[in-house]
């Protein structure tokens, strides 16, 4: 690969980093060709992209993001790397791994590291935690939730509670008649 080929994969992936809030970065060495066709093809079910770079192309791309991802240097940046881009969700690819692992079997694909709106996680026993991370629309609506239930439950007291005044002031006023 030419210097000028690398610095076009490095630009690539830059603009992707930039882009995409949310990435993934496995080990699928001990994938046959076929387990990785269905690998890609899984993520691509999914929405997806996975791109096989290497490891020196990707750190020097996730130098310009201007987060540091020094800690990926000794466990991630070693051995193959794939990355998975996902736009939208945080957990869903952490799902899909875990589905691969049971599909294809444990030793099979390895997670080494992701990053989650800036957000460092590595190794393999991250992963799990990856599966309950909630996405910044999921955090919004449960906020939202929250901060409607008080004015709610304020507002049916005072429907109720306003028509037992109602039903009160017209008692009274039966009576006195």
């Amino acid at each position: 690969m030419t210097k000028e080929e690398k610095g076009i994969i490095i630009q690539e992936l830059s603009e992707k980093f930039a882009a995409t809030p949310y990435f993934y970065i496995t080990d699928t060495g001990g994938l046959t060709v076929a387990e990785v066709n269905a690998f890609r093809r899984m993520c691509f079910q999914r929405g997806f992209e996975y791109r096989v770079v290497k490891n020196t192309l990707i750190a020097k791309a996730l130098e310009t993001t201007g987060v540091d991802y020094t800690s990926f240097n000794d466990t991630v940046f070693k051995g193959l790397s794939g990355i998975i881009f996902s736009p939208e969700n945080p957990k869903t690819p952490a799902k899909l791994i875990k589905d691969f692992k049971k599909e294809a079997g444990k030793d099979k694909i390895k997670f080494k590291g992701a990053s989650i709106e800036g957000g460092l996680y590595i190794g393999e026993d991250q992963l799990a935690a990856l599966e309950n991370v909630k996405s910044k629309q999921e955090m919004i609506g449960e906020i939202v939730g929250l901060l409607q239930s008080p004015a709610k439950n304020v507002v049916s007291a005072l429907q109720s509670s306003g028509g037992k005044l109602a039903g009160i002031i017209k008692t009274l006023s039966e009576r006195e008649g």
